[in-house]
């Protein structure tokens, strides 16, 4: 413990990065969506196995006001301090976007739904080609 109290997370295996650039947040958008009730995770590989994973959060405005919105990232955030965190991937960038059900939702259900997301194997892409079926 540091001298404030807190447990330091230097050199645990749980240790996140965090996302605080506008263009981190947009390189992330590039990636894979899963879809969650109070949220929606996006995740990038970005392809280096020895980077921490990284994490940012985002709630818009439509969501309610500042201090609603705040308390909406600190659930978030505090739900992958906790939980998510051990389930993330080195090498790998996520962007949560807050829903407004996260402000209310039963914090044990939201830090489970974040889990269950971050492990979610990823779905197969779609191939670019046309998507008519018609010959």
């Amino acid at each position: 413990m540091s001298k404030t109290g807190h447990r330091r997370t230097h050199g645990s295996k749980s240790a996140v990065g965090r996302l605080k650039s506008r263009p981190q947040f947009l390189a992330v958008r590039a990636g894979e969506q899963r879809k969650g009730r109070f949220f929606l995770l996006e995740v990038l590989d970005h392809g280096d196995p020895d980077a921490p994973a990284r994490v940012g959060f985002t709630v818009t405005k439509k969501h309610g006001n500042a201090v609603e919105r705040n308390r909406m990232r600190r659930r978030l955030r505090e739900a992958v301090r906790l939980s998510a965190a051990f389930a993330m991937k080195p090498g790998h960038d996520y962007v949560i976007v807050g829903r407004r059900d996260a402000l209310t939702a039963p914090f044990n259900e939201l830090a489970s739904q974040l889990t269950q997301r971050i492990e979610a194997r990823p779905r197969n892409e779609r191939s670019n080609g046309p998507r008519s079926r018609k010959v």
